[in-house]
């Protein structure tokens, strides 16, 4: 469950006890909105900012493991004997002494078309102009980080923001409101009893866009904020 001090900072800003909560995610990479439509929103940031640590790894993984590995790479070919080629004479006698024809190779898959890809990527519901895509065009100047933490009131729901770029969903007790629904607003869809670690639940809001939320942290929290939203829904 979350950590006293994050129970403790939920009830202080909402001004009551939380009645669930949750931190989560939408699990995937924002969609390219248009650019008219990111202009008008401020063109604010549709990526996070990761921790200074990963920059750090990437750089040594260019400059010595990559290195490293195609040393080692070149090493085992030098010192590798040629490979033989029974393979391929074997083949060429079976084509002559049956069918001589080549064989045909295979129909490459159609690449899906426009029209087949779903703009919102199942993230949303794709109309950046209604609640939901307008929240996801502010997603990250609200925090660097993607998750947040939603949390259902007795007549509200709200979801609350940290300022840091890492967290711990236990142990965060910096986070702030950031936007705020009434239930006339938007309510909660979920399903109880899915699987841990692929959980999802939408927010759906009263002009018909929703939102999918994934990557539910803490299984306890996760479960209770499960069964009181599909109960709510329900």
């Amino acid at each position: 469950m979350a950590k006293r001090k994050v129970e403790r900072r939920a009830r202080k800003i909402l001004g009551e006890d939380p009645v669930a909560l949750v931190w989560c995610g939408i699990g995937k990479a924002i969609p390219t909105p248009p650019k008219d439509v990111h202009r008008a929103a401020g063109k604010g940031r549709l990526k996070g900012r990761h921790h200074w640590l990963l920059y750090v790894g990437a750089v040594l993984g260019f400059f010595i493991i990559i290195p490293w590995y195609l040393l080692d790479t070149l090493g085992k070919k030098i010192d590798g004997h040629p490979s033989s080629r029974p393979a391929r004479g074997r083949q060429v006698r079976q084509t002559t002494e049956g069918d001589t024809s080549p064989p045909t190779p295979p129909t490459p898959p159609t690449p899906p078309t426009t029209a087949d890809r779903d703009p919102a990527e199942g993230v949303f519901d794709g109309d950046w102009s209604l609640t939901a895509g307008q929240l996801l065009l502010r997603w990250y100047s609200q925090s660097p980080n993607p998750r947040r933490l939603v949390l259902l009131a007795r007549d509200r729901i709200c979801v609350a923001a940290s300022p840091r770029r890492r967290l711990s969903p236990t142990k965060a007790d910096d986070f702030q409101i950031v936007t705020e629904f009434s239930h006339h607003e938007a309510r909660i869809e979920a399903e109880t009893g899915q699987p841990r670690g692929f959980a999802t639940f939408r927010i759906h809001f009263a002009d018909s866009s929703w939102l999918e939320l994934r990557q539910l942290a803490t299984p306890q929290d996760a479960d209770h904020f499960l069964s009181t939203a599909g109960a709510a829904g329900g």
